[in-house]
């Protein structure tokens, strides 16, 4: 029998743990729940997930803090479940490296679809074929059948699904403008929306761990107006 995906809610709010639990295990999940960090981490030691869903308003340690150490010691998608008017926590749990976000209250179908969503970019083969495919960016490698970002000594950089995807969009169009919109298609991700900055901090991100000076970027380059273009390096 195959096994189920597993899903981690921390959610400290009973009616939407409950109501989130019991309809992600009637689409087949393996749920989990948490009611804040100590549970979160209690259930971590017991199993880690495919994915968790992290409510950033916890009493306590509150979700951002839990992002940064589930970012640091786990390779597991996040998808943070904010306030709908909580615009600066979207962004920085996005900074902190979360892989999308939802707002309450929310659609459970459209919750689901974003579980599914995050899981595909999380899972699909990169390479299209057994041998591995090796990229140069800068001064780092990129292994896109591993989905591992590789610094000059070899020490992997931890990327999230959505900053690889993003890298291996890049990659694969070197030297061309790509709009916000074509960036969001092409890693499948969900239609820019205004206003939406999730783009602009991954990429923001990812300059952190590939430039040498992430102010006066060299690899991925702002064309003011029209989006962003990948420069290889010559």
């Amino acid at each position: 029998m195959a096994q189920r995906t597993r899903v981690l809610i921390v959610e400290d709010d009973p009616h939407v743990r409950g109501s989130t639990a019991e309809y992600l295990a009637s689409h087949d999940f393996q749920v989990d729940v948490a009611d804040c960090g100590d549970a979160m981490r209690a259930a971590l030691e017991k199993a880690v997930p495919n994915v968790v869903l992290l409510d950033l308003k916890l009493p306590g340690e509150d979700g951002l803090s839990l992002a940064r150490s589930l970012r640091e010691r786990y390779d597991v998608p996040i998808i943070m479940v904010t306030a709908a008017d909580a615009v600066v926590d979207r962004v920085v749990g996005l900074e902190v490296g979360a892989d999308d976000y939802v707002a309450k209250p929310f659609d459970l179908r459209e919750l689901l679809a974003r579980v599914k969503s995050v899981l595909r970019r999380a899972q699909a083969p990169a390479g299209g074929g057994a041998a591995q495919q090796t990229v140069r960016v800068g001064g780092c490698s990129l292994d896109l059948s591993a989905h591992r970002l590789l610094d000059a000594q070899g020490a992997e950089i931890p990327l999230t699904s959505m900053e690889f995807d993003l890298l291996r969009v890049f990659v694969g169009h070197p030297n061309q403008v790509l709009s916000r919109d074509q960036l969001l298609n092409l890693t499948r991700n969900r239609e820019w929306e205004p206003f939406d900055r999730s783009i602009d901090i991954r990429i923001a991100r990812l300059r952190r761990k590939l430039e040498r000076d992430p102010d006066k970027p060299q690899l991925i380059k702002t064309v003011r107006g029209a989006g962003y273009c990948y420069v290889p390096a010559r």
